[in-house]
């Protein structure tokens, strides 16, 4: 269970999330995990196990969250690269690829990523899970941390 009590993202607004076909289960397991910690949802796909194309779930999701109609987003495909390589087009979005609780800690602390790519042929759901909780709730810490990220 995803414990939200003290969330770095804004929970007014809703946490996008996209799949391809290989992150689908993945998907509708963390969607489940984030309603029940009181998170809203804004699926973007994929809704079934059918081969699909990364890119349409990716860039609706980076759209979402770079038009600040979202508080952050989670992307799931095999290896997690695609959708992060979709997303990371969009300007604003800094979509990381983690596969530890530690990597997502470092990725919102030092990188303020605002997009989670999870590689689901490579982590268990539990750590899918875990490195959600770890992204929603770490801070951003600023300082010589932002001078690196205004450099992006």
């Amino acid at each position: 269970m995803i414990n939200m009590n003290n969330p770095a993202f804004d929970k007014s607004l809703p946490i996008a999330i996209g799949a391809d076909h290989a992150g689908f289960d993945y998907k509708e397991t963390l969607k489940t995990v984030l309603e029940k910690a009181g998170w809203q949802i804004a699926d973007k796909g994929t809704y079934s196990l059918d081969s699909v194309d990364y890119p349409d779930f990716a860039h609706p999701v980076a759209e979402m969250v770079e038009a600040g109609k979202a508080a952050a987003g989670i992307l799931v495909c095999g290896s997690g690269n695609g959708v992060c390589m979709a997303a990371n087009k969009h300007a604003g979005i800094r979509a990381a690829l983690c596969w530890t609780e530690e990597l997502a800690s470092l990725a919102r602390s030092h990188n303020n990523a605002n997009v989670l790519c999870v590689p689901a042929r490579f982590v268990s759901p539990e750590v899918a899970e875990k490195m959600v909780e770890v992204f929603l709730s770490v801070t951003f810490e600023g300082g010589r941390h932002q001078i690196r990220v205004d450099k992006i």
